[in-house]
């Protein structure tokens, strides 16, 4: 509310004083500015909460369960809320904790006892890449825990209400999502779980690669392509309802009881879903285009837009360097402006059934290929720069699956979830999981196309600033000047790109990777390679496993036998080598890496870069560049500054998500 009383106050007293609209709007604009940054900060200690620290022993952790979250590279996660960890004061105990379990995961309201190794959240895996420190940092979770025994259960005093409420609804959620997975087995049931509820732990690996592939993830994650089909299938069927009953049409308005009909399935849909962020940012949309038709006004226009991006950000100005927020607004942006220039049709008087049919189904066509390539081109820059990934077939298979999802799937998984719980939503469920399957051959069909899928290395930072403003102009301007426009926005595809670093040593000094030609070649094949699949394709490089011929590759190190040196030596042993042993990586390479702190460096160290443990502490990852007989080294930490959540995790026991 700061920045909306300050933009208003510094309106009306531009007004007053008479100013020209060129300095209010200057004065406006700078208001939003401090308002913004005043809302983030306020917004930072709102949220802001104990972060784990790295201990040096696994430890005890007493904690209900909350929720079951998606599956990582390591295996099933839930969300715990602590009550005792050992080793760590009432006061520094973290609110939530992001779990990797070995076993089955619980079902959320369970007390759980689990023993193993605490982390804060993952830093970065490379200088400049996605943080999820951050995100954690707003969802409320102080720190990562990877289980090193089984789940057990014990004995907890009763949490305050607020969590045992939250617990419920997730346990409700869970179970229903469970029951879907029973009706519809475990593969179509898992995709259409994920879909209703957000949980995405029956997803197999081979699908998700396939949906990603294809252009098609989207679907998977709850958010404004949801709330617009289930809201809007329950705005029409209401409206629809109450124009065949003539008594009630002529005595309430069809279109308001609709709209608030449409407002209790967005806000129950968001209950059911979990309420993840870009599912609350696409409820605050869908709603305010609702509470627009209630106070008379056009729902789907650019005030209303700003009005929900406005709210948004007032709630949470982090979203603002997120790739959902990004991408979602521009789509919503660009689709409304194609709405605005789209010749409206002319109705046609008492022509034949069949070439009406012929004229709409035509019409329906035009209208889906042209909104599905208007809003993949407003989120190509964006994707491009976080993702570094372009599904070339993205625009055929979502027309192959639109009519499928928008008409059959969603409306069918809205009213199966709805009736499962009395028992009444198998057929609707089943009619669901045939959309499923259809998806599904659509995306895998589309995934194993020829060069389906195209890596675009991430363009310097100034990029997405430029293409965004590019994409606001296009939108936003009237007439053939918009597209003046047009070079801005492509900013992210024509920018040059620089010289991708010559070495890359991940978070640690655990694994590395070096570049020759377009290829990453890495060390430790396997080996954090969640890390090492963001590296390189943000770098825009294939990544591929080192040959094994030639390399000399134990239990703590791996080291190049040739008698030139080669790229990097790789020491990710906790302990120090000796000196026998690092004299031997000393001259097998030219950066020497150890994850253990280094007391001394023999002389054959002395024309060498030597990272330690000490390094890897401070600065995080790192990517390095050849200076003429030196390097230049751009550190994670020094990219990401210094944050509420900027903690270093062990990098053995964090679990980036992937």
């Amino acid at each position: 509310m700061l920045a909306a009383g300050l933009t208003g106050g510094v309106w009306l007293a531009g007004r007053r004083v008479g100013l020209a609209p060129r300095w209010t709007l200057l004065l406006l604009m700078l208001a939003c500015l401090c308002g913004g940054a005043a809302v983030a900060k306020l917004r930072t200690e709102a949220v802001s909460g104990p972060i784990a620290p790295t201990l040096a022993e696994p430890t005890m952790v007493e904690a209900w369960v909350m929720d079951v979250d998606s599956p990582g590279e390591r295996g099933a996660r839930i969300v715990v809320a602590p009550v005792r960890i050992r080793g760590l004061a009432p006061e520094a105990t973290p609110v939530r904790l992001r779990a990797t379990v070995r076993d089955e995961p619980p079902a959320p309201g369970t007390a759980v006892r689990l023993y193993g190794i605490l982390n804060p959240p993952p830093a970065p895996a490379s200088p400049g890449a996605y943080d999820f420190g951050r995100n954690a940092f707003f969802q409320g979770m102080g720190g990562t825990l990877f289980a090193l025994g089984q789940t057990r259960p014990t004995a907890l005093p009763e949490p305050p209400w607020r969590v045992r409420m939250a617990m419920k609804i997730n346990a409700a959620r869970y179970a229903l999502a469970q029951r879907i997975v029973a009706r519809l087995g475990e593969r179509t049931g898992g995709i259409a779980a994920a879909m209703t509820t957000g949980h995405e732990t029956w997803i197999g690996r081979e699908d998700l690669d396939a949906m990603r592939d294809s252009g098609l993830a989207h679907i998977l994650s709850i958010s404004g392509l949801h709330m617009a089909i289930v809201g809007g299938f329950v705005f029409f069927a209401v409206r629809l309802g109450v124009a065949l009953w003539p008594w009630l049409a002529l005595r309430v308005s069809g279109k308001k009881v609709a709209a608030v009909a449409g407002l209790i399935a967005v806000g129950t849909y968001l209950v059911v879903s979990g309420a993840p962020p870009p599912a609350e940012r696409a409820a605050i949309t869908a709603s305010i285009a609702f509470v627009a038709i209630l106070l008379d006004r056009q729902a789907v226009t650019m005030h209303a837009l700003a009005v929900a991006a406005f709210t948004v950000l007032l709630l949470q100005p982090e979203a603002i360097v997120t790739p959902g927020f990004q991408m979602s607004f521009a789509a919503t942006a660009a689709l409304v402006a194609l709405s605005e220039v789209w010749p409206r049709r002319i109705k046609e008087i008492s022509a034949p059934w069949p070439i009406v049919a012929a004229q709409r189904l035509g019409s329906w066509l035009l209208i889906a290929c042209t909104a599905s390539l208007v809003a993949g081109m407003a989120t190509g820059p964006f994707a491009m720069q976080h993702f570094n990934r372009t599904a070339v077939y993205g625009l055929i298979a979502n027309l192959g699956t639109a009519p499928v999802a928008d008409f059959i799937l969603m409306p069918a998984l809205a009213l199966g979830a709805a009736l499962e719980p009395l028992g009444l939503g198998a057929p609707f469920l089943w009619l669901a999981g045939k959309g499923v399957d259809l998806m599904l051959a659509i995306g895998h069909w589309t995934a194993g196309l020829p060069g389906a899928v195209r890596t675009i290395a991430s363009a310097p930072a100034a990029a997405l600033p430029v293409a965004f403003l590019g994409i606001l102009f296009i939108c936003l301007w009237r007439g053939r000047l918009r597209w003046l426009g047009l070079p801005l926005a492509a900013a992210v595809l024509i920018w040059p790109r620089p010289a991708a670093p010559d070495l890359w040593i991940g978070d640690g000094g655990t694994n590395a990777a070096w570049r020759q030609a377009e290829a990453a070649v890495v060390v430790r094949p396997g080996v954090r390679q969640f890390a090492a699949d963001l590296w390189s394709r943000r770098r825009g490089l294939e990544l591929t496993p080192r040959p094994e011929a030639g390399w000399i590759c134990k239990r703590s190190f791996c080291a190049l036998e040739a008698p030139e040196a080669g790229p990097v030596a790789l020491w990710w042993g906790k302990k120090a080598p000796t000196a026998e042993q690092l004299d031997v990586l000393c001259r097998s390479a030219s950066v020497i890496s150890s994850r253990a702190e280094l007391p001394s460096l023999p002389s054959s160290c002395a024309d060498r870069l030597v990272l330690d443990g000490v390094d890897y502490a401070r600065g995080g990852s790192v990517e390095l560049w050849r200076a003429g007989a030196g390097w230049q080294a751009v550190w994670a930490a020094d990219v990401r500054g210094q944050r509420p959540w900027t903690r270093q995790a062990d990098p053995d026991f964090s679990d980036s998500g992937g």
